[in-house]
C-alpha cells in the first residue's frame, strides 16, 4: 500500500502526486522546508519547527498557503493516514509555479505557493549510529551566506555526505575561515573537560530546533555550555563530540578526519543528553 501525501490541499496516493515543471522549487531551489520527527505517533517540537518555518518564509518574502494551525492538522492527518508511529514528516513550501521560467519573483496574488508534505516511517530510537557513534571528515564550507534560512538548496550538503562516504566515513563537518560551521544536516558540538562547546547562532549556521532543546536540557542538568567557534584541530583534541538534528536526536561522533576521540566510543555526555532529549521530548510531544 502506497503512502498518502499532501499536495496543495489534497491528500493523494504518492503515485498520483504532481507538481508543475514550472515550480520555482524545481527550477530555482526557491523554497523552504522543515522535518518534524514522530515518536509514538506524536509530533516532536512542532511549534519550534513552525516558528522557524515562519521565519524562513519572512526572510525570503514568501507567502504561506496555510496557517500554522492548519499545518498542524495536516501533519496529524498524514501521520494517522500512514500509520506512522516512529519516523518523520517532511514539509516543503515553494514560491509556486508561474506561467513560465523567470528569475523575477512572480506576483504572489497571481501565483500561489506550493505546499507538499509526506511521511517517512523510520526507526529513530534504536539507532546503530547512536550505539556506535559516527565518523566525520572535514570539508570546506562553500555554501551561500544565509544558512540560517532552511532552504531546499541542499546540493552541497549532499555532495559533502558523498565525500564522507567515499572517504569511508559517515558524515562531514564544514569548515569556514578556519572554524567549524556545522555538519551537512546537523549542528556540531565538542566536549572538553565536561564543557559543551558549540558554535553561536548567526547567519552561518541553521538555528537547529533540536539544538535549542538539547542546550536547554543541558543547562537544566547543570552542564556547562560555551557557544563559540571551534577549529577542527580543537575538535580532534576534544574528549568527545556529537551532532544534533530532528531525525537523529543526539548522535555521538567518535572520530574526526581519522583521529579517534577519547577511547573511540560514544562519550558519556552525548549518551546522557540523548537519553534526556528522548525522555523530555516524548513528554511534550503533541
Amino acid at each position: 500500500m502506497s503512502r498518502t501525501v499532501y499536495v496543495n490541499g489534497a491528500y493523494v496516493p504518492e503515485e498520483e502526486a504532481r507538481v508543475s515543471v514550472f515550480d520555482r522549487g524545481f527550477l530555482f531551489a526557491d523554497g523552504v522546508y522543515e522535518v518534524t520527527s514522530v515518536l509514538d505517533g506524536k509530533l516532536l517540537d512542532f511549534h519550534g519547527h513552525a516558528a522557524r518555518l515562519e521565519r524562513s518564509l519572512r526572510e525570503l518574502d514568501m507567502a504561506s498557503p496555510v496557517t500554522m494551525d492548519e499545518l498542524l492538522a495536516i501533519h496529524r492527518e498524514l501521520v494517522e493516514r500512514n500509520g506512522v508511529t516512529e519516523g518523520m514528516v517532511y514539509l516543503q513550501i515553494t514560491r509556486g509555479a508561474a506561467a513560465d521560467r523567470d528569475f523575477v519573483f512572480p506576483d504572489p496574488d497571481k501565483t500561489p505557493s506550493t505546499l507538499v508534505l509526506f511521511t517517512q516511517s523510520k526507526g529513530l530510537i534504536d539507532s546503530a549510529a547512536a550505539r556506535t557513534g559516527i565518523r566525520v571528515i572535514s570539508i570546506d564550507d562553500i555554501r551561500w551566506g544565509r544558512r540560517d534560512i532552511k532552504t531546499v538548496q541542499l546540493l552541497y550538503p549532499s555532495m559533502g555526505k558523498m565525500m564522507a562516504k567515499k572517504a569511508g566515513a559517515d558524515d562531514a563537518w564544514m569548515v569556514e575561515d578556519g572554524v567549524v560551521t556545522e555538519g551537512t544536516s546537523n549542528n556540531a558540538y565538542i566536549v572538553k573537560g565536561n564543557k559543551i562547546i558549540t558554535r553561536h547562532l548567526g547567519t552561518e549556521i541553521l538555528h537547529g530546533i533540536t539544538r535549542a532543546a538539547v542546550l536547554k536540557f543541558a543547562r537544566e542538568s547543570q552542564m556547562e555550555i560555551e557557544e563559540r567557534p571551534f577549529t577542527i584541530e580543537e575538535a580532534k583534541a576534544a574528549d568527545e563530540a556529537f551532532v544534533t538534528s530532528a531525525s537523529t536526536f543526539v548522535t555521538p561522533v567518535v572520530a574526526i578526519d581519522g583521529v579517534s576521540l577519547g577511547d573511540g566510543t560514544p562519550g558519556a555526555v552525548a549518551r546522557r543528553l540523548r537519553e534526556i532529549y528522548i525522555d523530555e521530548s516524548r513528554k511534550a510531544a503533541i
